[in-house]
């Protein structure tokens, strides 16, 4: 397989590099400053570059951070690999790809991980499941991943499937976690307006980031958006462990996973998702559940990585 990652410099981008190259595929960094492949999405002639580029490749994977929704078309007919969790942008893109593309959207943790949770957990039409994201606060992001979160304060959920206008970083709830029941925030990722949701389910995704006081400290940022910028100053103190967890309101039974450094993780699953959509060729817009099992998930806390990711929630 002959991948053209966009972004394959930044903290993602060399772990989906990396690991293509060493599962046998040929894989290919691309972006500004790239020596490999030059495209600069910011320019005019971004999706000009994209498309002269992209006609090499069996596939086109975006950890750039830039949100286009004509990324896909200008890559086809390659298939197409889109990082984001920006749900409003998935879905725009979703809409755009054009008629046999293959493309895989939200590859990465979450969405990602927890689509393949909330698929995993048992449920039935009506049931209201519950995403809770626990980010570490010990590992250097890259600039598009703090613009994200940052951008979460004073923003809406994007349809919501509560009435009324949601707000991020507010309505808060208690799930579980590894370290015992804990408050998360409710935040606007977007496992409830991917392809393959199953049918009937409400899911609602909160956020917790590393221990409960720098919790308290986002939802703080959320009540008083225009601390938002000081997201960028955060010392990256404490752990990179991360976790999710998917729980049924109705049954309370819970499906958790756990690893360490959230860009690893996502570049090892976004990897695995290229290589599974390019195989199975779906010819249309799919999630990873669509594509990959939770058995086939690696173990993502410590090198290297074996054995199965799911786990009972605490």
């Amino acid at each position: 397989m002959r991948a053209l990652v966009l972004g394959g410099t930044g903290a993602v981008g060399r772990v989906i590099v990396d690991e293509l190259t060493r599962a046998g595929h040929r894989a290919t960094a691309a972006g500004r400053r790239s020596s490999s492949a030059r495209i600069d999405l910011s320019a005019p002639a971004g999706l000009s570059q994209l498309t002269a580029a992209a006609a090499g490749y069996d596939v086109v994977i975006n950890a750039s951070g830039v949100e286009l929704p004509e990324l896909a078309a200008a890559c086809a007919p390659a298939a197409f690999v889109d990082i984001s969790a920006t749900g409003r942008y998935l879905e725009a893109l979703t809409a755009a790809v054009p008629a046999g593309q293959s493309v895989l959207v939200g590859a990465g943790l979450a969405p990602g991980l927890t689509t393949l949770l909330v698929h995993a957990l048992a449920t039935r039409p009506g049931d209201e499941v519950d995403l809770g994201i626990a980010l570490g606060t010990g590992e250097a992001h890259g600039p598009a991943a703090v613009a994200w979160t940052a951008g979460l304060a004073g923003s809406a959920v994007h349809r919501a499937p509560e009435p009324g206008v949601v707000p991020n970083l507010r309505g808060a709830r208690r799930l579980p976690s590894p370290t015992g029941e804990r408050s998360y925030l409710r935040a606007d990722f977007p496992d409830h307006v991917l392809p393959g949701v199953p049918t009937g389910i409400t899911v609602r995704s909160y956020l917790a980031t590393g221990g409960r006081a720098t919790t308290r400290a986002l939802g703080l940022v959320g009540r008083f958006p225009r601390l938002a910028p000081l997201l960028a100053r955060v010392p990256h103190w404490g752990s990179a462990e991360w976790s999710l967890v998917a729980v049924n309101r109705r049954t309370g039974t819970a499906l958790s996973v756990r690893g360490t450094g959230q860009s690893r993780a996502t570049g090892v699953l976004t990897a695995l998702g290229a290589a599974a959509l390019v195989a199975n060729a779906p010819g249309r817009a799919v999630s990873t559940a669509e594509l990959i099992q939770m058995s086939a998930v690696p173990d993502l806390r410590d090198q290297p990585r074996r054995g199965a990711a799911s786990q009972p929630a605490p």
